[in-house]
């Protein structure tokens, strides 16, 4: 049997779209903005899978001048616990200083307890009489609300208050202030606030795209399913080709593989055809669920960390490139369904 090789690199895919930055968006980093001056400390979560690409600048830009605290949440599913991993982990937590770096599975009460105590030691500092008040933002479906139940829920024992799901837009207005730390040295306690996801204007990288789009950080309808299936089955054959084995063997053709999937797993059509579409997606939800691996979709290293710094230094043009980018997007869609009803 002949050697398998995976593919090198992911064709270009130049026709994707580059923004997802809808009104609710743009109406929620106001209200942030509006509400700056009344918080202590803005947690900012960031995808533990792709650390460089869930970074938004929007935040460093517009809500500047209150001390940060980076969350890299969902640390489950891109950590299998490796030296390698913890090397990759002080790394990141070196370039982001001074701002203090977390890693967060909010299943596992003992990084959210790291949270917890970082917040209460920063309200202690401040000794306000009133409490401390803090604000978490972050891109569309990194985690926020889950985190912040998960605070809430290890602080003061009470159950969830933010609405949480697989899709992005879940969060859509600014909401009211929680306490996840009862009354003590910390002043009235410690309240976080829960914010709707912020994308990024306009992604220049079409594979930051693919990435955050397989991450779950836009609608699945955004990306054909297929085409995020076949990103995906590029780093499942780079990551281990054995982690699908029991569907097929390695592979560099998504549509041989989603044939098998479909076969394997019932997802056919009238006539027995592969529904590749269903099998997509139901391929794209195991690995987000960690049923597929645990890796990265970035290579962090000081040079792509460097990079991405040089890359997303300034966000305000990008604003306007984002604005047009999802006005020909719907246009695009408008004209789509205009020609499917003839």
């Amino acid at each position: 049997m002949a050697t398998f090789i995976p593919r090198k690199v992911f064709p270009a895919l130049n026709s994707l779209p580059r923004s997802y930055f809808l009104g609710h968006h743009k109406a929620g980093l106001d209200k942030m903005k509006t509400m700056l001056s009344h918080i202590d400390l803005v947690i900012e979560c960031r995808d533990y899978r792709i650390p460089l690409s869930s970074r938004n600048p929007l935040f460093e830009e517009n809500l500047a001048g209150r001390e940060r605290l980076i969350v890299y949440t969902k640390q489950d599913l891109g950590s299998g616990g490796y030296q390698q991993d913890r090397n990759r982990e002080r790394l990141v937590q070196d370039f982001q200083r001074p701002s203090a770096v977390l890693f967060s599975d909010y299943k596992d009460k003992s990084s959210v307890r790291k949270v917890l105590e970082f917040a209460r030691e920063h309200a202690a500092a401040a000794n306000s009489l009133t409490g401390a008040r803090m604000m978490v933002v972050g891109m569309p479906n990194v985690g926020k609300s889950s985190l912040l139940n998960a605070l809430r829920g290890v602080g003061v024992h009470k159950g969830k208050v933010a609405h949480t799901g697989a899709q992005p837009g879940v969060t859509r207005k600014v909401g009211t202030t929680v306490k996840i730390i009862d009354d003590g040295e910390s002043g009235e306690g410690v309240y976080l606030m829960d914010t709707p996801g912020v994308f990024i204007p306009y992604v220049p990288d079409t594979e930051a795209m693919l990435k955050l789009a397989l991450c779950g950080s836009v609608k699945d309808a955004i990306i054909a399913p297929t085409t995020l299936a076949d990103y995906l089955l590029y780093h499942l054959n780079l990551y281990k080709p054995s982690v699908y084995a029991e569907y097929e063997q390695p592979t560099n053709d998504i549509e041989t593989l989603l044939a098998a999937l479909a076969r394997k797993t019932g997802r056919l059509q009238k006539g027995g055809t592969p529904d590749y579409e269903a099998s997509a997606l139901w391929l794209i939800q195991r690995w987000r669920n960690g049923h597929l691996g645990r890796f990265l979709l970035d290579e962090v290293t000081h040079a792509t960390l460097e990079a991405e710094r040089g890359a997303n230094g300034s966000a305000g043009v990008s604003l306007s490139q984002g604005r047009k980018m999802m006005k020909e997007l719907r246009k695009q869609k408008s004209r789509l369904k205009h020609l499917n009803s003839q």
